[in-house]
């Protein structure tokens, strides 16, 4: 190859990473309908396939009636539910700040209840009232954040559906060239076909776990807790229903942070039934549902440790938002993946799998070949 064509050819290179950046900052702003897009083709795309078995000359007609399956199953539902429940939010500040609710009577009923507390706050050298006000200064913050965001929403409704939209629009084509794109992209990309198609099993791997398994797990985690404030007499318990689904995606700390501080409430009010049913149907279900579930469905499919997934998660949460519960877990496996292939093809060591010490003879990287 001559001087002029290592030029003509690096030049190249650099344009196209150069175009490449650019086009990757003008979809930004379009991130999160792509990634739900992706991710939701991925879960339904068993589907399509065993529609396609059925009816392998009407691609178009099998992806739309996928894709309607994944509104009526996924969209419609949740979208019940968050405005449920900010008009729930709204109508529990507007009694808190009516006089309705009087937090600052049930915060001193807790006080009496448990004498401990007063000594406790003072070690930590803090006057109760001033621990009272911190109190419900931050309960009055949080209802006025609720509001604040349920009135964006509100002006957003636009912006809102127009992204829900695009992700639908762009799901429907993923799902119906989503076997040719992944092809494409495994020629296009300069990793090597076995490493590609690897890295994408994981992706899929993860992103069906993480998201089916830690949904599965919020969803009942919060129907059952909603469930029982609703059969308690508790007020608003689809806010605290949905309070705990959204809690339950953090592995480790999930719904109790909503039930255990009810139960003890209910203890100092004096409604020791109730408190106990609560504390007992928390302890027995609740909780049990996360011991037995999220490992089953996460942790083992993700082949990811327990405490890198509750890092991965909260990290995924806090830099992406709410879709930072899958995104967060997908990147940690990654992660894994790369350096695994790069401890087996380039340093020849393979003694490592996902969750600890290999067994004799075990291959922690699946044959690809």
């Amino acid at each position: 190859m001559s001087v002029q064509e290592k030029m003509e050819q690096r030049a190249f290179v650099v344009a196209l990473l150069l175009v490449s950046v650019a086009f990757a900052l003008l979809l930004e702003p379009f991130f999160t309908p792509i990634f739900w897009a992706c991710a939701i083709t991925v879960i339904f795309f068993p589907v399509y396939r065993l529609l396609m078995q059925r009816f392998p000359h009407w691609p178009n007609l099998m992806a739309l009636l996928t894709l309607v399956l994944c509104v009526v199953l996924v969209v419609i539902p949740v979208l019940v539910v968050v405005t449920s429940f900010v008009d729930e939010a709204a109508s529990l500040l507007q009694k808190a700040q009516s006089g309705q609710i009087d937090l600052s009577k049930q915060v001193e009923q807790v006080r009496s209840a448990f004498p401990g507390i007063s000594a406790l706050i003072e070690r930590l050298g803090m006057d109760f009232e001033q621990f009272k006000e911190r109190i419900l200064s931050g309960l009055m913050n949080a209802g006025s954040f609720i509001a604040k965001n349920a009135i964006a929403l509100g002006q957003n409704t636009m912006n809102f559906f127009l992204m829900l939209g695009l992700m639908l629009y762009l799901t429907f084509f993923l799902i119906r060239d989503g076997h040719w794109l992944v092809e494409l992209l495994i020629r296009a990309l300069p990793l090597g076909d076995e490493r590609e198609r690897l890295l994408l099993d994981k992706f899929a791997e993860v992103t069906r776990a993480t998201i089916k398994g830690n949904l599965v797990v919020a969803i009942t985690q919060g129907t059952l807790g909603g469930l029982i404030f609703w059969v308690l007499g508790l007020p608003a318990p689809l806010l605290w229903g949905v309070a705990m689904t959204l809690l339950s995606l953090l592995p480790a700390v999930g719904a109790a942070i909503i039930w255990f501080p009810a139960a003890l409430f209910l203890y100092a009010t004096g409604d020791v039934v109730k408190a106990s049913i609560l504390m007992a149907f928390g302890v027995g279900v609740i909780s049990l549902v996360d011991n037995v579930l999220r490992p089953i469905l996460v942790g083992r499919d993700t082949k990811l440790p327990d405490y890198l997934v509750l890092f991965s998660t909260v990290g995924g949460l806090m830099m992406f938002g709410i879709s930072g519960f899958a995104i967060g877990p997908l990147l940690a496996a990654l992660f894994m993946a790369f350096w695994q292939i790069f401890m087996r093809e380039f340093m020849g060591s393979d003694s490592l799998d996902d969750n600890g010490p290999a067994e004799a003879g075990e291959d922690p990287l699946p044959d690809t070949e």
